[in-house]
């Protein structure tokens, strides 16, 4: 393992190219009124030349990151080839851990950047990898992204994409210029639960779609304990900053492919949101920290709880709720209801008219638990079918974050569009800024961007992949 360590590395590029040449555009025009360039290809369904082995950077090996690092090292026909991390201890583990994976034959020559809050820079110059994975703070990944597709790579970055509407924006123009997919790695969308509601939405069971809700309920307050290193010490300035839904996306992201948003058949329209008021997180501060530590200096701005509400092009809608304050059970709250009934989940339950065959009458009660049996039998998505009992050996989220990596090296290898495209990226992540605006408006409508420019319409819906 090369050990290339260079804080004196200073290279003070940022968005320059296709950034600086939007400076002037971003100004003056709406940028739903954009074509797309001649040199510009559209990534709705975009493929990318087959690869044998793909070569892989990692930037971002904490808790998340290192997870990934180690389920694409298991993957076959996967190089983990450079590892970057403010944390020299970090990217050691990380590093040792592929190469206990890959048993002498892969994974033999990583190289380590750390020290400095640039090496990854550095390490795109010289090690010019096929693709990077991106797991550190939200700041970073638009950045990040950006820079790493300029550098001839495919970008797979954590949740959100990006922060703001125009760092989404430039990874839009950034992904069709340089023609390299940017795929913010939702990994709910592989969840058990969420690909047997897909099929069975693609199926018709429950008619025509209406309405979703899809929350993230999810009491994160002891990161607050991490006051230097890890999560809390960066999250919790965004909790003090912003007001909105900063995380909108594992539930969204779902109940976005069951209604095929940005895939032919509709699409974003307009949001408002509220948030309750902020009292949680500056209640456990002083509960919790000396009254002159850093977290009792903030002025918390974010309300414990949003409530946004998404209205679509043809009139669908999608409620969202945020909580990652509040003592309460963890919930995904994913539901899908359309004439002919309703897919809930936390718990698991199914509603239809006329009832589920061989288990229930009618749609006055939620068939749930083992009655499910016939269900999971008609209906099981095919990937978990093939991939279900892997991944849950290989871990993550319950086996959904193996499923993720593994489809991505799948579709890298073979030449396939990815099950996330760049713009569904940006469209469920655009949430987080325009709920911001809504609820500092007063909950004032606001209108997504088309980061499609209207080629939504063209683009095929997620393959139900065998």
């Amino acid at each position: 393992m090369k050990n290339l360590n260079r804080r004196s590395f200073i290279k003070k590029t940022s968005l320059t190219g296709v950034a600086l040449s939007l400076g002037g555009i971003l100004n003056s025009y709406s940028k739903n009124e954009f074509v797309l360039e001649n040199n510009n290809q559209y990534m709705g369904d975009f493929t990318a030349p087959k690869m044998d082995v793909v070569r892989i950077a990692m930037i971002g090996v904490g808790s998340r990151g290192s997870g990934h690092t180690s389920r694409l090292a298991s993957i076959e026909g996967t190089e983990i080839v450079a590892i970057s991390d403010l944390y020299e201890d970090l990217t050691k583990h990380s590093a040792e851990k592929c190469v206990e994976i890959g048993k002498g034959k892969r994974h033999n020559n990583i190289s380590l950047y750390h020290g400095a809050e640039d090496s990854w820079r550095l390490m795109l110059e010289e090690v010019k990898p096929d693709a990077v994975f991106i797991s550190t703070n939200w700041n970073n990944h638009a950045i990040m992204a950006i820079e790493s597709m300029k550098k001839g790579a495919h970008a797979f970055v954590e949740v959100p994409i990006a922060v703001t509407l125009e760092e989404m924006w430039d990874i839009v123009f950034t992904s069709e210029q340089t023609q390299k997919h940017c795929m913010m790695m939702e990994n709910v969308n592989y969840g058990r639960e969420e690909l047997l509601y897909l099929n069975m939405c693609r199926q018709g069971v429950i008619g025509e779609l209406l309405h979703g809700e899809a929350s993230y309920i999810h009491e994160l307050r002891t990161q607050m304990r991490q006051e230097e290193r890890g999560t809390g010490s960066w999250r919790t300035h965004h909790y003090a900053k912003r007001n909105g839904n900063l995380y909108p996306t594992h539930g969204l992201g779902p109940v976005a492919q069951y209604m095929n948003l940005a895939r032919g058949e509709d699409n974003f329209n307009s949001l408002v949101s509220f948030s309750t008021p902020a009292l949680g997180r500056k209640d456990y501060a002083s509960k919790n920290f000396d009254k002159n530590h850093k977290w009792n200096a903030l002025d918390y701005k974010g309300g414990d709880l949003n409530t946004s509400i998404i209205k679509t092009n043809l009139g669908r809608t999608i409620m969202i709720q945020w909580d990652e304050t509040s003592p309460r059970p963890y919930s995904r709250h994913n539901l899908i209801q359309g004439t002919k009934g309703a897919l809930a989940g936390f718990p698991t339950r199914i509603a239809l008219e006329g009832g589920v065959e061989g288990v229930s009458e009618n749609h006055h009660s939620w068939v749930q638990g083992d009655a499910l049996a016939s269900i999971y039998e008609k209906y099981e998505h095919p990937l978990y079918k093939r991939l279900g009992a892997i991944s849950k050996k290989m871990g993550g989220h319950g086996g959904m974050d193996f499923m993720m990596l593994y489809r991505i090296i799948e579709c890298l290898r073979n030449g396939k569009p990815l099950d996330q495209n760049v713009y569904e990226g940006c469209f469920w992540s655009a949430v987080s800024p325009l709920s911001e605006r809504s609820v500092n408006q007063g909950g004032s409508p606001q209108s997504f961007p088309d980061f499609t420019r209207g080629k939504w319409k063209s683009t095929n819906p997620l393959e139900i992949i065998k």
